[in-house]
Parts: C-alpha cells; sequence; structure tokens
C-alpha cells in the first residue's frame, strides 16, 4: 500500500512542486494550504508523514505540530524559509522529526521522507509487542510502550516518539551515563556529528524534564553528567 503524505503549506506553487516530485516515487499526496485544513484532513484519513511549513494564517506550523503531537506519532519534517537556530530548536521541540530550509532541492526532500519512513517503520517493528506491552519501570515512573507515554504515579504523561527513544534508552539501565552520542544514534537512528545535534538533544531533554520532574532547572530524574551525557535516576 502507497504511503500517504500531507503536504502543508499556504504557497500553492510549493505544494504542487513538492506533489509532483513525491507522486514520481509512488506516494499517495494530500494537500493543506494552512493549520486548519491540515487538522480536517488529519481527521478523516490516515497519514503516515507531514511537510509542514511554520508561517501559514489560521493555525501556523508551530501550532499544528504541537496539536499533532497530542495524539500521534507519524513523522513531521518542517519544510520553512524561517531557519534561524531558534526556529529549528522550536520546531524540533515540539516534536518534529527533521527541519529543511527553504528554497530547498527537491531531490534531498524525497531522500529525507524516505529516511523518516524508514526509522517510523523500523521503529514501530521494534516496538510492535508480541504478547504484553513493554512495561519498564524505574521507581515511580512507569515507561509504557502501548501509549508512548509515561506514568508518575496516577498521572499519564504523552511523550513524543523521540522523547519515548531518549526515556527508553536511559531508562533501561538506570545509573548509567549515556553520552549525546549514543542518545542521538539510539533516538534519531541517524549518524551524531555534534553540534546542532548537541542542541537538539538539549531541547528534548529539556522538554522531558518539564513532563518528568517537579523542577525542571533541578531534575531529580534526568541527571546531567558535566563533559560525559545524562543518567536516569531512581527516586524510590
Amino acid at each position: 500500500m502507497n504511503r500517504t503524505i500531507l503536504i502543508v503549506d499556504d504557497q500553492p506553487e510549493i505544494v504542487e512542486l513538492l506533489g509532483l516530485y513525491l507522486e514520481k516515487e509512488s506516494y499517495r499526496i494530500l494537500e493543506a494550504f494552512n493549520g486548519r485544513e491540515a487538522l480536517q484532513i488529519i481527521e478523516r484519513e490516515s497519514i503516515d508523514l507531514m511537510l509542514v511549513d511554520l508561517m501559514m494564517p489560521n493555525i501556523n506550523g508551530y501550532q499544528l505540530i504541537k496539536k499533532v503531537r497530542q495524539n500521534m506519532h507519524i513523522p513531521i519534517i518542517i519544510i520553512s524559509a524561517k531557519n534561524e537556530d531558534n526556529d529549528k530548536i522550536l520546531g524540533l521541540g515540539l516534536g518534529a522529526d527533521d527541519f529543511i530550509p527553504k528554497p530547498f532541492n527537491p531531490l534531498e526532500v524525497i531522500a529525507r521522507v524516505q529516511a523518516q519512513l524508514r526509522r517510523s517503520y523500523s521503529y514501530k517493528q521494534e516496538s510492535t509487542p508480541q504478547s504484553e506491552s513493554l512495561l519498564i519501570k524505574v521507581g515511580d515512573i512507569v515507561l509504557d510502550e502501548s501509549t508512548y507515554s509515561a506514568r508518575k504515579g496516577d498521572v499519564t504523561i504523552p511523550l513524543t516518539k523521540i522523547e519515548y527513544r531518549i526515556l527508553e534508552l536511559l531508562m533501561s539501565s538506570p545509573g548509567r551515563v549515556y553520552t549525546k552520542q549514543q542518545i542521538f544514534e539510539r533516538a534519531w537512528n541517524d549518524y551524531y556529528m555534534g553540534g546542532e545535534e548537541d542542541n537538539t538533544i538539549n531541547v528534548h531533554i529539556s522538554k522531558l524534564r518539564e513532563k518528568l520532574e517537579e523542577n525542571p532547572k533541578k531534575p531529580n530524574y534526568i541527571k546531567t553528567i558535566r563533559g560525559l551525557g545524562y543518567k536516569f535516576v531512581s527516586q524510590i
């Protein structure tokens, strides 16, 4: 079955260009020209990946990503002329999986789409429960594979796909220090180059702390080991 890609951009020429190249690769293409239209399509269609512009009317790209991530874990690639570091960090922090600046090479977009779909498929295969869903419990934090969420006491904490992968790695060996390279290559399934990858990891660790910690500025669970990386610590 062909994978379905939703292109969300308020510039019709961009949507048309991307659609032509992706259709040549046998993808099924859906189009939206603002965030509101995109949400309406998502409600009635099964989407495998989204290409999202940031600056759009009605609901912008940031708002759209945030809403989608509340319920879905599909790959999201931002394609935007807003390519300052802060724009990238904010988009990735909200749950996007990749960022492509405009102007772009359509062939690069195809390559990144294919990479994200491979990773998504591989991750679903790895995480499909054979009998019961995988639960990782460390202290009072329980990681639930079946819902891609964490539980802290009676509170359920939704996680993005990347947040889940990071937490799964850290909680698999409590007390063990994982380097940024190990975290990036496990969570993003990609080669670690440092620099921008470090900033991306820092953003996602910060988001996890906001969700798990009583005081994110003084974390009790996810500890920074200066010069080395991070570790997860049980509080019980």
